[in-house]
């Protein structure tokens, strides 16, 4: 596709084997590679300084918990500052680096809890049917997964959220509230999109999810006519 011309993508997995990263990456390869993107894979932070960031107009971490060298993470918090998107899922995006502060106030929010675990059945409501990303979702449907609490940047644009609560936990005695699911936001030029969804590549895969995961990667690209 011409208008796909020097479109390219770098996904970064790692961390947590338990989120299968490795499986999650090869999903967003695939679905990139069809939309035209050229895609680069690496399973090691010094990716993000061994590279040159700005070549990519989309980085896309897979990476849950660890740590992150300033060497590693300023070239990384630079490139989306300068425009380069951001897109990512559950911890592989905002699970990650639990002490880096600036890379939280980059990506929007923090994983804090997921009560009742794996295996709870919650609902996905729609709240902004009109987004780009959000275009051709059904309004609600289930996911039996881990059922993501976060702590979230007041600035972000819900896209989607999950009633609380459903499993018991500290949070019950505050009664029912809507947590964000779906978001975009603005890091200085770069577009950053998240989903909370994906604890396995089943999940991310899931026929409602994997369109949502899809369309905010294009979306973070600036890619909306590859869709």
């Amino acid at each position: 596709m011409a208008s796909n011309a020097g479109r390219s993508a770098l996904i970064v997995w790692g961390g947590w084997d338990g989120h299968e990263p490795q499986q999650v990456a090869e999903i967003f390869h695939k679905e990139l590679s069809q939309k035209g993107f050229r895609v680069d894979v690496s399973d090691t932070l010094d990716a993000y300084k061994d590279r040159d960031l700005t070549q990519y107009t989309l980085i896309v971490p897979v990476w849950t918990m660890g740590t992150i060298t300033q060497a590693q993470l300023n070239p990384l918090v630079e490139a989306v500052k300068g425009g380069v998107g951001l897109a990512g899922c559950h911890g592989g995006m905002c699970d990650s680096f639990r002490n880096e502060t600036e890379y939280q106030f980059m990506t929007g929010g923090q994983w804090v809890a997921h009560p009742g675990n794996d295996g709870t059945e919650y609902t996905v409501r729609i709240t902004d049917p009109n987004h780009f990303i959000t275009q051709g979702s059904v309004p609600e449907f289930k996911v039996v997964s881990e059922q993501y609490y976060m702590h979230v940047d007041p600035a972000n644009k819900t896209l989607a959220v999950t009633r609380f609560p459903v499993a018991d936990g500290p949070h019950v005695t505050n009664g029912e509230f809507d947590m964000p699911v779906i978001w975009t936001k603005m890091y200085g030029q770069g577009r950053v999109a998240y989903n909370s969804l994906g604890h396995h590549a089943d999940i991310v895969a899931q026929k409602e999810v994997l369109p949502l995961m899809v369309r905010g990667a294009l979306w973070a690209a600036r890619a909306e006519d590859a869709a």
